[in-house]
């Protein structure tokens, strides 16, 4: 197929078709499907100038492509001779320029992806022009839209833009069968594997969500069975991803391609190359033809943790693509004796060379990122490092009888509603954007590489982020083990409009990805791992941050992380 459309996207197959030159662009069924639903949209709104130009020709859509091919060769006045209807309509010179300009920035606004094969077709590029093939399809299209609209305004640009006009994101794609034909999930092997990734910054997504509700329910019998023989395999992508420790393969729905393209910035990638023939620790299906809510099992025959989400528009947020992941990950690490965390862990290096690993645990909202940034600032030069080991999720290990923290993801997650005002340009050039004119604006943006949050860092503090409550003590800390375990246990934060939560809520351990679902089994680990911090004398404590205090979103997070900062000097 040479072409997809959906209602804020279309996925060109470059293997199947890649236009070289304008002509080739407008002669496209693509161009035409593009253009017939941009034409739908101006009927739709009934903008009265552009109606009055398209009812001149007894054919928009056709005519129009044909007006287009000879404005790239002939003049004005020579096309008005060819045929009367091409006159009158390029007699109304401004609402043609302005109809071609609208258009313009309506496929810019689409979500446009291209799709390359390994092993392509004849007429297709070879894969290894894969990057080459982007950049000449973005400078065809610019040149068809420059040439076009140059001709009816009557004269040369004086100004030029260089846009993406092209597609924001490609991937390289091949097939991976790493499962034998008599296995319960041979129905994924005709899955459109992702080999490469090319995105063209900024990249700006817009969901139908852009908050996650609820938590992920654990059922006992694996619900791939209630959809696998009607699975349309050839309509999902395959992101080999390393979540925390583990092989994780995301199989999700085409509908759902920005969601998955986000995971880049995330969660490790991991080359087919690396991968081929493995079984993975962990599959999630996202988007798949199920009734209900997303859920996860426990294969313990295949040991495979399975997740499952529905194709509706309910979970079209990434937020419900990172959670599930977490959720299999850390239901994993319980499994091993391990304690996953909820929270963020920051390396420090000092200009003394003394290095500080700061752990701080909370739930969505609770100012755990904010108080990092803000550390950052405050900071300044006086500390020669601040690396970020996990932003959003981490595990305690035992090794060596001491402590370590690990990393789960190597991108941040990052609500921009309560970070300062000029971090988002900071981060343009590499960030991934979600709904960035709506409450709870994100981006997705790498902070560490893969081997830094794997290394295990033996910790030295401790913190649960408070943002509730007003008082003038930023961090308290601990006497003993039970008043540490039963504020962290009891999880409470007041919610900042990152979920469906109003007001102050309780979270158990504030983890509800894998902790809530095995909370007996965890309660045991957490008990573990306090003992062995209060027994090695690593401090455990309360960071106030106020991040849900009216008046104090930034001014919070600051004061606590200068206080912060002056126990780290000590």
């Amino acid at each position: 197929m040479e072409f997809v459309t959906g209602q804020r996207q279309v996925i060109i197959n470059f293997s199947e078709k890649f236009c070289k030159t304008e002509v080739e662009v407008l002669d496209s069924a693509c161009f035409k499907e593009v253009w017939k639903k941009y034409l739908k949209n101006i009927y739709n709104k009934e903008k009265k100038n552009a109606l009055q130009v398209l009812a001149i020709f007894p054919d928009p859509v056709t005519d129009f492509i044909k007006l287009f091919k000879l404005l790239l060769n002939f003049k004005i006045e020579e096309i008005k001779l060819i045929n009367p209807f091409y006159k009158m309509v390029l007699d109304k010179a401004d609402e043609v320029y302005n109809l071609v300009e609208n258009f313009y920035d309506y496929w810019r606004k689409l979500e446009r992806y291209a799709v390359l094969f390994s092993k392509n077709n004849i007429d297709g590029v070879e894969s290894s022009s894969f990057i080459v093939a982007q950049s000449q399809f973005n400078s065809v299209i610019l040149k068809l839209y420059r040439t076009i609209c140059e001709k009816v305004f009557g004269s040369k640009f004086s100004i030029y833009r260089q846009l993406p006009a092209g597609v924001n994101a490609a991937l390289m794609i091949s097939k991976h069968t790493w499962m034998d034909k008599e296995s319960p999930y041979a129905f994924l092997a005709k899955s459109e594997a992702i080999e490469q990734i090319l995105i063209r910054p900024p990249f700006i997504s817009y969901s139908k969500k852009n908050k996650r509700t609820g938590i992920y329910q654990e059922v006992y019998e694996n619900p791939i069975y209630r959809f696998k023989d009607k699975f349309k395999a050839t309509e999902y992508y395959c992101y080999s991803a390393r979540v925390g420790s583990a092989l994780t393969y995301v199989y999700f729905h085409r509908d759902y391609l920005a969601h998955g393209i986000t995971l880049c910035n995330l969660f490790e990638f991991v080359p087919l190359s690396a991968c081929s023939g493995m079984k993975p620790d962990c599959i999630y299906i996202f988007g798949a033809d199920i009734e209900g809510d997303s859920v996860f099992y426990h294969d313990k025959e295949n040991d495979i943790y399975v997740g499952v989400a529905p194709h509706n528009d309910t979970i079209d947020y990434f937020g419900y693509m990172k959670k599930m992941l977490l959720t299999l990950y850390n239901v994993k690490m319980i499994e091993q004796g391990c304690l996953p965390l909820h929270g963020a862990c920051v390396h420090i290096t000092m200009k003394s060379g003394k290095t500080k690993n700061i752990v701080i645990i909370g739930d969505s909202g609770a100012g755990k990122s904010e108080s990092l940034e803000a550390l950052s600032s405050v900071a300044g030069n006086t500390i020669s490092s601040q690396l970020t080991i996990f932003d959003d999720m981490g595990t305690f290990k035992l090794e060596d009888n001491k402590i370590k923290a690990y990393g789960t993801e190597i991108g941040a997650f990052v609500r921009l509603d309560d970070m300062t005002s000029g971090y988002a340009y900071k981060e343009m050039d590499r960030a991934i954007f979600m709904n960035p004119d709506k409450v709870n604006s994100r981006l997705v943006i790498p902070v560490a590489t893969y081997p830094q949050i794997m290394k295990g860092y033996e910790i030295d503090m401790v913190l649960y982020a408070n943002n509730y409550e007003d008082t003038n003590e930023e961090i308290h800390f601990f006497e003993n083990k039970d008043e540490a375990e039963k504020v962290f246990i009891r999880g409470a934060r007041k919610a900042k409009g990152t979920t469906q939560e109003i007001g102050l809520v309780e979270s158990f351990f504030a983890n509800p990805f894998g902790p809530v679902q095995r909370e007996e089994q965890t309660r045991k680990i957490i008990d573990i791992f306090f003992t062995k911090l209060f027994d090695d004398g690593i401090l455990v404590g309360e960071l106030h941050t106020k991040l849900a205090i009216p008046g104090m979103e930034h001014s919070g997070p600051a004061a606590a992380a200068e206080k912060l900062f002056e126990l780290l000097g000590e």
